[in-house]
């Protein structure tokens, strides 16, 4: 690369010298400006020298190089000879084209200047004779110019000296009109002359004009302390008193604090607020001629007093903190979207106005603080409206008293609705405000979509810890239900409002969630207020397995809660008798009765809240099937064994059954269906009367009569579970427990059976067409 500059740079120094040399008329002067040496420094090799000799270069080159180098230099110097050729071939055409221009250039400006020497002269001779004319005028009209200049001076002095002597009658007029802005610039443009002429020609003028200023100051100082007066008009007076020399700096803390005396007149009321649907209402129109009339204030005491704007911007950022305080109290209130938006268009409107007389203030940033905490009270109170609803529809079956009875598919009915459409409407109304392109709301758009997503994620906590209360579900013996009336307490909620508890919230998380998610993914999407890195404001999944973990619990809390009732009445029933003196039985139990009227009950509420299920394991009576076999040998039992083989048989037969039935699921997972949750009841009152018996001791008169009522309870349980075989397994289980704690386990014959059932059963028909009728 260095040989390759060496022979560009040489290259180009040689067409320099040449150019140099072509163009030059004296060679040595171009030989001295393009750097050739002179010859006693000159190479013999130098062919751009002017003392280069050929033959002795050949000589040594030929001395020097073989046959391939004197070709090669032969090739290198062809080729600079024709690149020269070509280089001063354009040079000569550029520099003629040049030539050619130019001298195209001369003769057009030959052409345009001919006969402009003529026209010359005679322009000047025209100048010299409008010179003479004109000097001959102002020779003649000299005198009368003189003349009139000193007219129009004597006009002017007797119309100033005219305006004198009138002046004390237009300070008069003006007092009286009240025009002291007037009599103000009518005595500072007569004061030269009064400090020029005031004690000799003019004194009795400007002895009345001054008695007239004194009471144009008296009056000025009246408007200036009136309480009446607006702060403009008073900022207005003090203007008028400085111009007057009066001094006013101690007058600068009086304004200022009558200036925040008026800041009260300015706050937006609640009615007022009610009003402010637009700026064309009466409300509206009052409040904006009246931040005008501050703003005006303002103005005026910056021009009277420029050291006061520190104080002005602290009034006008107390009066906009205050407008927004009153606006957050006002929207704690339950409001529609119009009386929000109204609210703070007005606000904005101040804010507006008063930045154009102090945009020191940065009234509008300062704004922004405020107007998200409005905001954001708004957002949290329709959610705490919309959950102090969903509270209400719950109180006619929370009051105390409990007189009236309500239907449970009402209560759900109107829990759901409220759910769904309650929270359908905040979106709506929400969404309207979104769409609002009101100055300040479009700045916090971001945020209001991240309050929006926030709020449905609070609310639904906070939804599911109100059900919990609802429910009684919690630590202490009493809980204040949100929404009841001032000292409702609630010490114990009943089973039926767990149960409508536990579909209402199936419903929220197949339903309401899924539609409330749509609606914000479409329209409250985006916000980046919390940052691209922080977790989501509102996690859909995370709602839908808190409500299915709520809806399990509460739908396990109303299956023991009416587990519970039940098993007081079975455990009333086994310790209140003395079962070794028990008696042969003669009908079935007054126990069957209430329990069959509880799992009635339990019937009817299912039936209004929950969807009917499927029936599934039928009992069989084919071998293998789900039945257990700890029945049978009771019932296939021989009249002619005697007691202690029955008895022997009977546990030797109960105990290799367990060997060869056919394993029956008992407690399995409980599904949103009637026959679901009543077969849990069912199964989980048989383990508590299996247990039951078990605790005691029976005589044989004792077991017929367990024996006597399980038989009888088989049958009405047949048409309300859906698990049948785990039902008969169990009514099976009390019996074989009752005959193992039995001192002679005889059961009843089967006739007797039959006779007995019977009879129960027609005399229940008979109670119940009585009741009937």
């Amino acid at each position: 690369m260095g040989a390759d500059e060496v022979h560009l740079d040489d290259k180009s120094k040689r067409m320099r010298d040449l150019l140099s040399s072509f163009y030059s008329p004296d060679p040595s002067i171009s030989s001295n400006s393009t750097g050739i040496t002179s010859p006693k420094h000159t190479s013999i090799d130098d062919i751009n020298s002017s003392e280069f000799d050929p033959d002795q270069y050949m000589n040594i080159l030929v001395y020097k190089s073989n046959l391939e180098g004197l070709l090669q230099r032969h090739v290198e110097m062809a080729a600079e000879i024709k690149n020269l050729d070509t280089d001063l071939q354009m040079l000569v055409y550029e520099n003629y084209n040049k030539f050619i221009s130019a001298t195209d250039t001369i003769k057009r400006m030959k052409s345009n200047i001919s006969g402009m020497e003529t026209n010359m002269e005679q322009l000047l001779d025209k100048i010299m004779s409008v010179q003479s004319r004109s000097d001959n005028v102002n020779t003649s009209l000299f005198d009368k110019r003189e003349h009139i200049e000193k007219l129009h001076r004597t006009c002017n002095l007797l119309r100033k000296v005219q305006f004198i002597y009138d002046l004390p009658d237009r300070l008069a007029k003006c007092i009286k009109s009240e025009a002291y802005a007037d009599a103000v610039r009518f005595y500072i443009g007569a004061t030269p002359i009064f400090k020029a002429y005031g004690d000799s020609s003019f004194q009795d003028c400007k002895q009345a004009s001054e008695e007239a200023i004194a009471n144009v100051i008296r009056n000025l100082q009246g408007k200036l302390f009136s309480d009446s007066e607006s702060i403009q008009v008073r900022a207005e007076a003090a203007v008028l008193l400085k111009q007057l020399d009066f001094p006013v700096n101690n007058l600068k803390a009086k304004l200022l604090e009558k200036l925040e005396q008026s800041i009260t007149d300015i706050q937006l009321s609640p009615e007022e607020i009610n009003n402010a649907l637009g700026d064309s209402s009466p409300s509206a129109s009052a409040q904006k001629a009246t931040t005008h009339e501050f703003m005006e204030a303002v103005r005026a005491l910056l021009v009277i007093f420029p050291d006061s704007e520190k104080q002005l911007i602290k009034l006008a950022q107390d009066l906009v903190t205050k407008n927004f305080v009153i606006a957050k109290e006002y929207v704690k209130t339950r409001i529609h979207p119009a009386d929000l938006l109204g609210v703070l268009r007005v606000v904005w409107n101040d804010v507006l106005l008063i930045d154009e007389v102090l945009p020191e203030a940065t009234l509008s940033n300062h704004s922004l603080q405020a107007a998200s905490a409005v905001v954001t009270v708004y957002v949290r109170s329709a959610f705490s409206h919309l959950l102090q609803d969903i509270s209400d529809s719950f109180l006619q079956v929370l009051k105390k008293d409990g007189a009236e009875q309500y239907s449970l598919e009402a209560v759900l009915d109107a829990s759901t609705k409220s759910v769904l459409q309650g929270g359908m409407n905040v979106l709506l109304d929400f969404r309207k405000i979104l769409d609002d392109d009101s100055g300040i709301l479009v700045r916090l758009r971001e945020l209001f979509v991240d309050l929006v997503q926030e709020g449905f994620q609070d609310f639904f906590r906070q939804l599911e810890d109100q059900f919990l209360l609802f429910s009684g579900r919690n630590n202490s013996s009493a809980i204040q239900v949100h929404g009841l009336a001032e000292g409702a307490i609630v010490e114990k909620a009943f089973p039926g409002l767990v149960l409508v508890l536990a579909q209402l919230s199936a419903f929220i998380e197949q339903t309401v969630i899924p539609k409330i998610t749509e609606e914000i993914a479409a329209s409250f999407s985006g916000g980046s207020v919390r940052g691209y890195d922080s977790r989501p404001a509102f996690v859909p999944g995370e709602i839908c397995r808190k409500f299915r973990s709520a809806g399990e619990k509460f739908l396990h809390l109303y299956i023991n809660m009416r587990t519970q009732r039940i098993s007081l009445i079975l455990k009333k029933r086994f310790t209140t008798p003395n079962w070794v003196k028990h008696k042969e039985p003669r009908e079935v139990h007054m126990f069957v009765d209430f329990f069959l009227q509880e799992l009635e009950a339990i019937v009817n509420e299912v039936k209004q809240i929950l969807p009917q299920g499927t029936r599934k394991h039928r009992r069989t009576d084919s071998n293998g099937s789900s039945v257990s076999s700890r029945s049978n040998p009771l019932r296939e039992e021989k009249l002619g064994r005697s007691n202690t083989q029955r008895a022997r048989s009977q546990l030797l037969e109960t105990h290799l059954a367990k060997l060869f039935k056919q394993k029956v699921e008992i407690f399995t997972k409980i599904e949103y269906t009637q026959e679901s949750v009543v077969t849990a009841i069912v199964k989980l009152c048989l383990k508590s009367l299996q247990e039951f018996v078990r605790l005691h001791t029976f005589n044989r008169s004792g077991f017929q009569q367990v024996q006597l009522d399980i038989l009888f309870l088989r049958t009405p349980f047949r048409e309300i579970v859906e698990d049948e075989a785990a039902v008969d397994f169990l009514l099976d289980e009390v019996i074989v427990a009752t005959a193992e704690r039995c001192l002679d386990p005889i059961p009843l014959e089967p006739p007797i059976l039959d006779k007995l059932i019977q009879a129960k059963l027609t005399k229940t028909k008979e109670q119940s067409t009585i009741i009937s009728s």
